[in-house]
């Protein structure tokens, strides 16, 4: 979107992925030649020369992402370095290699062609995945298939940044994980892209390397020229060509105050998450991988509310093994203690697991064969992860949960599968914590309305927002034609997440909270009023969520639950919850208020 504002001045608004305000001039780095790789027939007799060439170029990308990981993880950890796994685990593909054979054997043409050809049915594969998360992890799959193509093409394509001689805030179409990594930051201050998201590897990257960056901003490589002054706005997703005087002046106020706040919310690290009036609530953080724990642990977190465990499963032709898993879950587990572990069964479909299996295609994966359903009609999957998950438990404080429970019937038939292999573990006399909480996420309306009823057979419930409220709502957020209808406020996902709060606490068991609403501080009074244990969010928002929690009472949060609870209005209800959170915490709330309205 593009805005005039002011004599010269000119307001480009997008996302906003990795806070911060720089100020430089613009470098726009044009797209990447994206014209149909050149299709030329060989000989079958030439088909061994073009694998091997196809082999040299894979191990010339391993080592290029291999040196990429050393050095992020020399700057900023193993937790960031870890990102680069999912693509080495492509250079490993079997699937995808034996894909390339198949189609040269069948149709004999140069191995770029092949490659691209194969390597794109993957990309697109990932693509369709409902969970946006795991969606985003196409952009590692292009990222690699971009270097293996520039390899088979003597380095053409390459984006290369080290000619950069002044400071620049870069303008691109996009920008992959590996780039990103790789910038010298005493020269890209900051980035604006057409396309990209939250969720990105490239976003999680500028935000670990404090870049400032914005994206989604569509067309915007196509309306700037290098060399004009720009000011870029990483807290409200602006950026701002030719800012005049007055602009200057109020970035610099807004700079000056976002310094004092994190210097307060870096004094909360080992506070608890209490209001003023003495109410304590668990604040967990959201794990997306392994190397998740280091963010965990810097954050001041109570331990892991979500580990997500497709990262195990995703970008391999087998499966993981139980010792590949529980080597896992111990090291996480261990590192955590005595902070808890909330290890997540299998979440994904069964047309997304292995590469090149056989599955019948769903017209709605919303609605197919995923989660706990596909852990139940394949044991192959589901039982190795029990007993790995199990015997991490003797390492510290680990509690597992099943996602997209709809009906008493999985969770019975799930119990079952945990007792098989405990018995399995004590015949074999390995060691697990006998008294593992077991938990089931609330996702689907069935789940809340039949709350009660699970509540008698689990040790805790966790509530994930977001498939809750597509499902409630019959809202795809992902389309951009009915987005609008996707409202955390609306009132049946109010009383939902309330009728399952007090259906756990009547049957004495502790509800949390882990999806995208528990990481939003305009909607944290509402969920304070509405009795949630437990919130989960995301590392980086933790220091932000306690901050808030410590600044509001218990008396004021449950007056705004039982407005809520009273109205009819979705917009009333973020209006009002909205005005108390702000009340109670004006300067965080300025870091979220853009500065043009």
């Amino acid at each position: 979107m593009t805005e005039p504002a002011g004599r010269g001045e000119l307001v480009l608004r997008g996302i906003p992925v990795a806070p911060g305000v720089a100020r430089a001039s613009v470098l726009v780095m044009s797209k990447a030649d994206d014209h149909s790789i050149p299709k030329t027939h060989i000989t079958r007799e030439e088909i061994p020369a073009q694998m091997n060439r196809l082999q040299g170029a894979l191990v010339a990308t391993r080592k290029e992402i291999m040196a990429i990981q050393q050095k992020v993880t020399a700057a900023l950890g193993a937790a960031d370095a870890s990102i680069f796994e999912a693509q080495l685990l492509v250079l490993e593909d079997h699937a995808l290699i034996d894909g390339i054979q198949r189609l040269m054997e069948k149709e004999p043409v140069n191995i770029e062609y092949a490659f691209n050809e194969v390597a794109n049915r993957f990309v697109n594969g990932l693509s369709e995945i409902g969970d946006e998360y795991l969606r985003e992890r196409a952009a590692d799959m292009r990222d690699v298939t971009a270097r293996v193509l520039s390899h088979l093409q003597g380095g053409r394509g390459a984006v290369d940044l080290s000619h950069l001689k002044e400071p620049c805030i870069l303008v691109s179409h996009d920008l992959a994980p590996s780039v990103t990594a790789t910038m010298d930051r005493r020269m890209v201050l900051g980035f604006a892209t057409n396309v990209g998201s939250r969720t990105s590897h490239t976003a999680i990257m500028a935000r670990s390397l404090k870049i400032p960056a914005v994206v989604g901003l569509r067309n915007v490589t196509s309306q700037l020229a290098d060399g004009q002054p720009a000011l870029l706005d990483g807290y409200n997703g602006q950026l701002i060509i030719n800012p005049t005087d007055q602009t200057l002046y109020e970035y610099g106020q807004i700079v000056r105050l976002k310094g004092d706040l994190d210097a307060r919310l870096g004094q909360l690290k080992d506070k608890a998450a209490e209001t003023l009036d003495g109410h304590r609530i668990m604040l967990s953080a959201n794990m997306g991988q392994a190397g998740d724990v280091d963010g965990v642990l810097a954050s001041g977190a109570e331990g892991v509310g979500l580990f997500r465990s497709e990262f195990l499963f995703l970008n391999r032709e087998d499966l993981p093994t139980e010792e590949e898993q529980f080597a896992i879950y111990r090291q996480a587990a261990e590192r955590l203690a005595p902070h808890v572990l909330i290890v997540r069964t299998l979440d994904l479909g069964g047309d997304k697991i292995r590469p090149g299996a056989e599955t019948p295609p769903e017209w709605n994966s919303f609605l197919g064969l995923r989660a706990i359903r596909l852990c139940l009609q394949e044991p192959e999957l589901f039982r190795p992860q029990i007993r790995a998950i199990l015997r991490a438990s003797a390492f510290g404080n680990v509690k597992m949960m099943y996602p997209m429970i709809s009906t008493i019937s999985e969770i019975q038939a799930a119990r079952q599968v945990v007792e098989e292999c405990r018995e399995d573990l004590r015949q074999a006399g390995i060691p697990f914590n006998e008294h593992m909480d077991i938990g089931a996420m609330v996702e689907v309306p069935s789940a809340a309305l039949t709350a009660d009823t699970l509540s008698r057979h689990v040790s805790f419930l966790s509530i994930g927002t977001n498939d809750l409220i597509q499902y409630a709502l019959a809202v795809d957020r992902l389309n951009e034609r009915i987005a609008h209808l996707y409202e955390p406020t609306h009132p049946s996902v109010i009383q939902l997440i309330k009728m399952t709060v007090d259906a756990a606490h009547a049957n004495g068991i502790w509800a949390g909270l882990c999806g995208e609403m528990a990481g939003d501080p305009e909607l944290v009074p509402l969920l304070l009023g509405l009795e949630v244990d437990e919130l989960s969010v995301a590392s980086p928002l933790v220091s932000q969520i306690k901050y808030l929690v410590r600044r509001l009472t218990m008396k004021k949060a449950r007056e705004l639950a039982a407005f809520a609870l009273g109205c009819d209005s979705a917009a009333e209800i973020l209006n009002r919850s909205r005005e108390v959170a702000r009340q109670a915490a004006p300067a965080l709330f300025e870091k979220f208020t853009a500065t043009r309205d």
